[in-house]
């Protein structure tokens, strides 16, 4: 091993990892029968040996983390990182990176600053909020917002309905546990009224900390169903936690913020997004008095990782003061995407253009065309169009298809066998299979990612006919 190392001219450490590796690989081969039985070592293998090692060297000088080409349609793709971030959180991330930054520092005062601070005031200002805080994900949110106005010898009320499992086995009802509070179901599964929550609180009294309501974020429930509005359960004048999922900031009347302070409504100047009809609003749930509104920073609301609580001045502040806060505090380059991308939505028609999830939301019959047909001319005789439907991902509108052109790789292989190749390719292309063929949507590629994906195309087909 350390003779083939030594051959592949890298780093010690390095070139012992690669030669391992390719050594083993041998290894496996010769213990599962392969034809090459060893005899010769000295000359052919050890030739395949090193051209196998300086293969795996360059593997592994690799990063692991990639940029994807993401042509499956699906806009808040989990596993592709959800949100992909406008530029300007780009350029904030940048700049936040380079060097230092005043993330707990008063730069007026020279004294110990807040890193919520940077997104705050945004924060209130769109959404009508008294206060505003950011932790390092959306789960943590709902885990630090129920730890807040519950926990230990409290209760929390929940619909039955609402007792939902997100990805990865996130579960409201291990959240509360994990928090200390003691859950009180209300309702049945697929029906909950207000009534219920009454008879529950009238049964519990003081011991209840706060209601729970929980959007069902990536399934719906229909047919004989009923739920409680957001403004009957904060009239009930028990502390409410909305966890509303997406973090919908844009809605489908058009992106507005609230009356500003002197109470002069600013109209909403972009057209709006009907495909956000069916999500919950930021605003609506803050405007009905909930103690505490809950979302995620990279799902519908189009930047970083990121969990948001907004509402009341002495339940953030509850938030905020809770030992939990340190531990799922958000670092300073999410911060700094999630300000870039909040101050967006100061201009409306900006948001709608320049944050990706928004801008492919609404992305137009004619945009899609032609990105479809450069797609398929580049990959003539291979490709033909076909009408398909693109997904919103993320666990959100799971009722949505947006429907628009896509292309149908007709290459004569096996599509999984296509599919992995793309997947390998440099950079990597995610498709989907349909039909029996690979199919690649173009509301999910920019109009730059058009020629590489061309490419990714013809060098994965290449590399499969050299078979």
């Amino acid at each position: 091993m350390h003779a083939l190392a030594a051959r592949l001219g890298a780093p010690h450490a390095l070139a012992v990892a690669a030669a391992r590796r390719a050594i083993d690989e041998r290894r496996e081969a010769l213990l599962a029968g392969d034809p090459h039985d060893g005899a010769d070592l000295e000359s052919r293998d050890v030739a395949e040996l090193e051209s196998r090692a300086t293969a795996l060297l360059a593997a592994l000088e690799q990063p692991s983390l990639h940029r994807v080409l993401n042509a499956t349609g699906v806009i808040v793709h989990t596993n592709l990182g959800r949100a992909p971030l406008p530029a300007a959180a780009l350029a904030a991330v940048a700049r936040a990176g380079d060097g230092y930054c005043n993330l707990e520092l008063d730069l007026a005062t020279g004294d110990r600053g807040s890193r919520d601070a940077h997104v705050r005031s945004l924060l209130c200002e769109l959404t009508g909020a008294q206060a505003a805080f950011a932790v390092n994900n959306g789960a943590a949110a709902v885990l630090l917002a129920v730890a807040a106005l519950a926990g230990p010898g409290r209760a929390i009320v929940v619909s039955r309905g609402q007792l939902v499992e997100i990805g990865g086995g996130f579960r409201i009802p291990e959240v509360i546990a994990q928090s200390g509070a003691q859950l009180i179901e209300v309702g049945t599964t697929n029906r909950t009224r207000l009534s219920d929550y009454e008879q529950a609180l009238a049964g519990a009294g003081a011991q209840v900390g706060a209601i729970l309501r929980v959007h069902p974020s990536n399934f719906r429930a229909l047919g004989f169903v009923q739920d409680v509005s957001i403004e009957d359960l904060c009239r009930l004048g028990t502390p409410v936690i909305d966890d509303v999922g997406s973090g919908v900031l844009a809605d489908a009347r058009g992106i507005s913020v609230p009356a500003d302070a002197r109470g002069i409504p600013v109209p909403a100047d972009a057209r709006g997004i009907p495909a956000l009809a069916d999500e919950p609003s930021i605003r609506r749930s803050v405007a009905a008095g909930a103690a505490l509104v809950c979302c995620s920073g990279d799902k519908l609301l189009g930047g970083p990782q990121a969990g948001l609580l907004v509402g009341r001045l002495e339940a953030v502040g509850s938030a905020r003061r809770h030992p939990l806060a340190r531990a799922l505090r958000i670092d300073k380059l999410s911060l700094a995407a999630l300000e870039a991308t909040v101050r967006l939505y100061r201009d409306p028609a900006r948001a709608a253009r320049e944050i990706p999830v928004l801008a492919m939301l609404q992305a137009s019959e004619e945009t899609l065309a032609s990105r479809a047909r450069r797609l398929c001319d580049g990959l003539a005789p291979s490709a033909v169009l076909v009408r398909s439907f693109s997904r919103s991902g993320g666990g959100a509108l799971p009722l949505l298809e947006l429907e628009g052109p896509a292309v149908q790789l007709r290459t004569g292989h096996d599509p999984v066998l296509l599919a992995r190749s793309l997947r390998g390719g440099e950079p990597p292309l995610v498709a989907r299979i349909k039909d029996g063929c690979v199919l690649l949507d173009p509301r999910t590629l920019s109009d730059a990612e058009i020629p590489p994906a061309i490419e990714a195309v013809g060098a994965a087909i290449d590399e499969l006919a050299r078979r």
